[in-house]
């Protein structure tokens, strides 16, 4: 156990092709997860490699689990209103019904972050490495962002913008953010880490990972 401190309107061929690589596990397999803490994204070196997998707190003692054989669940009490304030815009317009994962905690839902506590550093140039948010593919947009203390947001992921979308963070780090999906549906959310090691100016990049989520109504 870790110590913590605490859209689409048709589908094309080559989305097709996406949907395939994804690899649905067999039924039996399958990890539904829908409330407690979870790293969606937990960055690993090890071996020459980076690797994600999803870090589950949501049990005791807490697992490493492949992203292929989880699902999160986002409840129906995840949904809100679009603000009317258009620096919100990204989410839709005003008054429209969002489902959010919030960054700050609700004992009620999915509390995903992002993390890279097991890389070491000095492995990576700039003490750093990248999350790579390459396709989403679902019934409508999907957008990370957090907000700062005046309740300004700041977008790290907007999948109606144009794609990939990168977040650098820090290595050895923990970051929870709002994960947002404008539409119930299925969502699946392709992600990959990337960086320069630092003692050879080699960049390195992860198998990429398919993240479901299940968005209710």
């Amino acid at each position: 156990m870790r110590a913590r401190m605490s859209a689409q309107t048709a589908v094309t061929a080559a989305m097709t092709a996406g949907v395939l690589a994804w690899a649905a596990p067999a039924q039996a397999s399958t990890v539904v997860l829908s409330q407690g803490h979870v790293d969606a994204v937990d960055v690993a070196f090890k071996n020459g490699a980076l690797k994600i997998s999803v870090h589950d707190e949501t049990i005791y003692p807490d697992v490493e689990r492949n992203p292929a054989d989880v699902v999160f669940v986002v409840k129906p009490a995840a949904a809100m209103t679009v603000p009317d304030d258009p620096r919100y815009g990204f989410l839709g317009p005003p008054g429209a019904t969002v489902h959010i994962l919030p960054e700050v905690q609700d004992e009620n839902l999915l509390w995903p972050g992002l993390a890279t506590e097991e890389v070491a550093a000095g492995t990576f140039g700039g003490d750093s490495v990248q999350i790579r948010v390459t396709r989403v593919i679902g019934p409508d947009g999907f957008s990370l962002f957090t907000t700062d203390p005046v309740g300004a947001p700041n977008v790290l992921v907007d999948s109606e913008d144009g794609l990939p979308d990168a977040i650098t963070r820090p290595v050895g780090s923990h970051l929870h953010a709002n994960w947002a999906f404008e539409k119930a549906g299925t969502y699946h959310i392709k992600v990959e880490a990337t960086g320069i090691l630092s003692t050879t100016g080699k960049r390195v990049t992860s198998e990429p990972a398919w993240l479901t989520f299940q968005v209710q109504s």
